[in-house]
């Protein structure tokens, strides 16, 4: 692991929440410089801007969400280790995640420990996988080659089916992203295409039945 300063870009739409990142990395490694993002322009703002040992980065995030800048990030810097946090259980969108270059994907409730654990296998040039997570990968590579319908979808599109599936309208779908309702509306359209799926009904039962929402 580095010696020298770290240099973190955390980047989460809530203040506090990045706070509480900085704080938790903070008391378990010494000389850390950070920097704040809040949406998506700041971060690869800050991506052209200046080097970085490590970015934190969520998914929900005004503008491009989170799985689209991280792809963006690994195509400028793919030396750069990515970790994901988020507020989505793993099997979700952890698998996702690490397919696009993240070097671990942690949710929310992640303790301290566990995050020092994580931060210096990655900073040692790693990739930290939960046991579960390790799981899900396995059982993806054991899996048919025939994919789930919601596979097919891509990231936004399986971010906003997820939201849609949980009950929540394309009014609220679209204040929680920061997109349009027109936007969104595209989105619904789209994933009733691809999955060949009826209505919002419909996606609901695909949900529950795969166990993709609670």
């Amino acid at each position: 692991m580095k010696s020298e300063t770290l240099r973190i870009l955390v980047a989460d739409d809530h203040t506090i929440v990045r706070n509480g990142i900085m704080k938790s990395l903070s008391d378990n490694f010494n000389a850390i410089e950070f920097a704040e993002a809040s949406n998506s322009s700041e971060i690869m703002q800050h991506i052209h801007d200046a080097k970085w040992d490590l970015v934190t980065l969520d998914i929900n995030m005004p503008g491009r969400n989170g799985m689209d800048v991280l792809k963006d990030i690994k195509e400028i810097h793919p030396e750069i280790p990515v970790i994901i946090f988020s507020m989505y259980p793993e099997d979700q969108f952890a698998v996702r995640a690490i397919k696009a270059g993240a070097s671990a994907y942690l949710t929310k409730d992640i303790s301290s420990k566990k995050l020092s654990e994580a931060l210096k296998k990655i900073l040692s040039g790693g990739t930290y996988l939960t046991s579960s997570i390790a799981e899900l990968i396995t059982c993806e590579l054991r899996g048919s080659h025939d994919k789930p319908a919601h596979e097919m979808l891509s990231d936004r599109e399986y971010q906003v089916f997820l939201l849609i599936a949980s009950g929540l309208s394309v009014s609220s779908i679209a204040i929680e992203l920061s997109l349009s309702v027109k936007t969104i509306s595209v989105y619904r359209s789209n994933i009733l295409t691809k999955m060949s799926l009826k209505n919002n009904s419909e996606m609901t039962h695909y949900a529950f039945k795969n166990n993709l929402v609670e």
